[in-house]
């Protein structure tokens, strides 16, 4: 490592995620040894020699990365102490992350956090600038440069919370090739990659430059049943000296419990319960005269993914100051996804308690009196007083529900740099598109095919059948689910120039402009919501899945232009002043869908034109040679996003289970459910214009930090944060539509549900501007390097220490979500930290060690309304339900170790094992994020356990 100082090195700021050990000065290729040259960094506009700036930019160089032990972006950027709030690969198993792994800074959300690839936008997943990490080959990846701070003034909107910029390989001749292989000490989760890489040409002495890399990887599925910690949602623990057990089962059984309905009773019973005195299919068991079913046990904690990618980028010298360049990426990546079997309530018959009206689903009736009727009479119930016959079914015959997530990408670049006149010149041209495709595997079921079974006879779903799942067969669906498709079209062009004289040097200018046109398809399956929903007019529906999708075709333009200003105003101070102005176009929908209420809803020109200026002003002090201070205030904005505006009305899901959020005598509360259960979700856009149209959501930004260095051994760094947003787009959640009477009141709703064939409740989620958030925090790095008897020692410790993370929303208050749950099942870490021990002890062999550590915080306070943790009785059996509003998740602390070897020439030979101590994951009363994963959280900590790797590099 090079002895450095802060005015002499180059952008070396200690990652956050405690990766690296410093930077040297090669940003950018030499011409000679006596030309500096002069780079763009992330976070500027303006071509400079690098050195470390005024923005807190944090830099992860290929030996960073790969000291990390990573194997893709994902991960790479989870590991960082200053990510918090991403969505991970584990999502996707309970159904609500759509195949996608994202970033977000300083966990303000990944919808406020920039991804870049080469300094350029990439197609978001959905239709803002969160960008889908699996599509980015890590293989080809450089370095990550990683600006914690708003940069809406350089980039546009979406840059509230920072940029993340992904810096690719170019300029390379050699021939690389690179193997992985990951193997967990215990069973399922193993993953491996390959990749290939060459170069054609030497810019400088060649005139062109041309590189070719593909790369594939894979990770197996890892499944509860292979985990003690996560394998069954009735996990028995101790909580100030007693004993509880989590009940995160369910209702939703094999074969279906039956609830029937009288004017004096409600009595639940299953068929094996009662004829063959116990539940007898797998993961279920008896409770309160039901079969229960352990959902739990049914799950992925991982799941598989896969991902082939294929990186060009050539580079032509036109003339001595003129490059032309070309970049494209190709990405197919699949995450194949598996959760509980469906859990599907339905409807035999039902009364309207308000109209009367009795509706009967004949398909059920001959399984119903046949199956149901002759156990009525020993229940005490008269089959003739039944008014409502419900079945709680759960479709384990037909297996787990299985999606492949599939993403097909393209990045496609092409541009010239230039020098005219002076000016730094450069303009480009980017098509970026991603296709998303969720398939069906396993698991869903044409209701249509369904009820044909069960009407003719061929399947009962009230009792158990042998070779069930060869009947269901033909109802289960292999299909094409959804299919989104996202596009952006970008033309830029920027200059910058040295324009007077300054006491501390030469000012600088840096102009830019660009234009942006997105366009965004949803495709639902043929299973399609007709003119009139509270009539269903369905082609089919869908058993198990998100039945009532609607198509979107919507569209939007938008321009932006900036200009900065760097100004030397003295040998020690540098200041930079910049402004931006955008220009959003109202969003445009090329479709029709469908209200609530079964009219058409509004197409055409939807919401309002958006338009906004921004500032920044920006400065770096160097009193002394080893002290650096830098500061920064700025504005930035986010427009509203074509899903925010256009979206039609759809089916999302079910609810948590929650009491019925309205109370007699109130018309609605004839359609509660007893005691905590689950409601439906209807999510819909909002298209409104004038006052009730969605505004830009706006924030204020402020950085303060030093860094000093009292020896070239030495290196302490330290950056105040502040973010402040107002306007935010939100949703109320869950908690909050079901919790707070008064947003019950409005936004509770009766849904003629086309699945169960009867009315039920549902909370209609709209985006609005919402709340006001405030999030504030440290950021800090020290690098201790020192010679020792056997080779050079470093220490690097980084991490981030949360201030303030909070929301205010009006009717519901101010939430403090540090250590903490928030309404939205969100929790902030007070300090996430990584400290890595090295040695070197030759040029051909070095160790490391890496300690990683979470803050412990309090666990998700649960009622005796939620009906999930249950106490323990002397001789071992489970109780009744108790509230548990007292319970902490640990800390989380684990090991990593890692050797590398080069006593080959050309060949590097890397080993490690992460989690060396194979310690378990903190656990938790709280399923993860309201999934299927039980005992942990899948969002915070990892299943795998002691994980063995080796990766082995060769040059030709």
């Amino acid at each position: 490592m090079m002895v450095e100082t802060v005015m002499a090195r180059s952008v070396r700021i200690i990652c956050a995620g405690g990766l690296a050990l410093g930077m040297t000065a090669a940003m950018a290729q030499q011409a000679s040894d006596d030309v500096v040259a002069r780079v763009e960094i992330t976070g500027s506009s303006i071509k400079r020699i690098a050195k470390e700036g005024s923005l807190p930019v944090q830099t992860l160089s290929r030996a960073d990365i790969e000291q990390s032990g990573v194997q893709n972006v994902a991960d790479l950027v989870a590991q960082l102490p200053s990510m918090q709030g991403f969505i991970t690969s584990s999502a996707s198993v309970n159904g609500g992350g759509g195949g996608v792994q994202t970033a977000s800074i300083h966990a303000i959300g990944t919808q406020y956090t920039l991804v870049l690839l080469n300094g350029r936008r990439m197609a978001p997943y959905g239709t803002g600038s969160a960008v889908n990490l699996a599509s980015i080959p890590l293989s080809a990846v450089e370095r990550v440069e990683i600006l914690t701070d708003g940069a809406s003034t350089l980039y546009g909107s979406d840059a509230i919370a920072g940029v993340i910029n992904f810096i690719l390989k170019k300029n390379q001749t050699d021939l690389v090739v690179e193997g992985t292989y990951n193997s967990p000490q215990e069973k399922g989760g193993k993953s491996s990659n390959f990749s290939i890489s060459k170069g054609w040409g030497n810019l400088d002495s060649d005139g062109f430059n041309v590189q070719v890399s593909y790369a594939h990887d894979e990770q197996k599925e890892l499944n509860a049943s292979d985990r003690d910690f996560a394998k069954s949602g009735v996990h028995k623990f101790s909580h100030k000296g007693k004993q509880y057990a989590t009940w995160q089962t369910s209702i939703n059984s094999t074969p279906a419990n039956v609830e029937v309905v009288t004017a004096d009773d409600d009595v639940v019973l299953n068929h094996d319960l009662l004829t063959k005195n116990g539940c007898t299919q797998a993961n279920t068991f008896s409770r309160s005269g039901a079969c229960r079913f352990d959902y739990a046990a049914t799950v992925q904690l991982l799941p598989e993914l896969k991902r082939d990618s294929v990186f060009a980028n050539g580079t032509l010298k036109l003339g001595k100051d003129t490059t032309a360049y070309s970049e494209l990426v190709l990405s197919k990546f699949t995450n194949t996804a598996r959760y509980a079997p469906a859990a599907q309530p339905l409807t035999v018959f039902s009364t309207d308690p308000v109209s009367g009206v009795k509706t009967v689903n004949n398909a059920y009736m001959g399984a119903y009196n046949s199956s149901i009727v002759p156990l009525l009479a020993s229940q005490g119930v008269n089959a003739a007083d039944v008014t409502d016959a419900l079945l709680y079914y759960r479709g384990a015959d037909a297996g787990g529900r299985t999606d492949e997530y599939r993403t097909d990408a393209v990045h496609f670049v092409v541009g010239v740099d230039s020098n005219i006149s002076g000016w730094d010149v450069g303009a480009s041209y980017t098509h970026s598109q991603n296709k998303q495709t969720d398939k069906a595997l396993a698991g869903y079921m044409s209701a249509n095919k369904f009820e044909e079974l069960i009407r003719t006879g061929k399947y009962n779903p009230f009792v158990s059948t042998t070779g069930a799942a060869a009947l269901l067969a033909d109802a289960v669906l292999h299909q094409d689910l959804d299919v989104t498709k996202s596009k952006i079209d970008v033309i830029s062009a920027k200059a910058s120039r040295e324009v007077f004289d300054l006491p501390g040097g030469a000012a600088a200018l840096g102009l830019g402009a660009d234009f942006t046109k997105q366009t965004y398809t949803d495709t639902p399956a043929a299973i399609a919501m007709g003119p009139n929903p509270g009539n269903p007019g369905w082609t089919d529906v869908e058993i198990g899945g998100g039945t009532g999708s609607q198509a979107l075709d919507a569209s939007r333009k938008n321009w932006g232009a900036f200009a900065e200003l760097l100004m030397p105003v003295a040998k020690t101070l540098e200041t930079t002043a910049a402004v931006r102005y955008d220009s959003y176009d109202a969003v445009e929908k090329n479709n029709v869908s469908y209200d609530p209420s079964g009219k058409a809803a509004p197409s055409g020109k939807l919401g309002e034109d958006v338009a906004k200026a921004t500032y920044k002003l920006s400065a770096r002090w160097t009193p002394v040679q080893s002290l650096l201070v830098r500061g920064s205030y700025g504005t930035g904005f986010k427009a509203p996003t074509l899903n925010n505006i256009a979206d039609p009305l759809k089916n999302a899901g079910s609810s948590n289970a929650f009491p019925c959020p309205v109370k007699s005598p109130d018309p609605r509360a004839v359609y509660c459910r007893p005691g905590s259960s689950e409601y439906g979700l209807l999510d819909t856009g909002n298209p409104n214009t004038g006052d009730k149209a969605l505004k830009a959501e706006t924030s204020k930004q402020a950085t303060l930090g030093f860094r000093v260095e009292p020896t070239t051994s030495l290196s302490v760094g330290l950056d105040w944060w502040d973010v402040k947003l107002k306007n935010q787009i939100r949703t109320y959640s869950q908690d909050q539509l079901y919790g707070v009477p008064a947003l019950a009141n409005q936004y509770i709703a009766v849904y003629a549900d086309p699945i169960q064939k009867s009315n039920v409740l549902v909370a209609i989620r709209q985006p609005l501007n919402l709340a006001s958030s405030h999030f504030q925090g440290l950021d800090w790095d020290t690098t201790f390097r020192t010679a020792t008897p056997i080779g050079k020692a470093s220490v690097n410790w980084t991490g981030t220490y949360m201030l303030k993370a909070e929301q205010e929303t009006p009717g519901v208050g101010t939430e403090k979500s540090i250590g903490r749950f928030d309404s939205y099942d969100d929790v902030v870490f007070r300090v996430v930290s990584r400290l890595i021990f090295t040695l070197k002890t030759s040029d051909k062999l070095s160790n490391s060690l890496t300690v990683n550590y979470r803050s412990g915080y309090h666990d998700k306070p649960l009622t005796a309304d939620d009906a999930a943790v249950r106490v323990v009785n002397a001789d071992g059996t489970i109780g009744g339900v108790v509230a548990m509003e007292d319970h902490d998740v640990s800390s989380y602390t684990t090991l990593d170790w890692q050797t590398k070897l080069n006593y080959v020439k050309n060949l590097t030979i890397t080993a490690g094992i992460r989690n060396l101590l194979d310690r378990d994951p903190p656990f938790s009363i709280r399923n993860s994020g309201g999934g299927n994963q039980v005992g942990y959280d899948g969002r915070y900590a990892d299943p795998l356990g002691r994980t063995f790797y080796i990766t082995a590099q060769y040059r030709f």
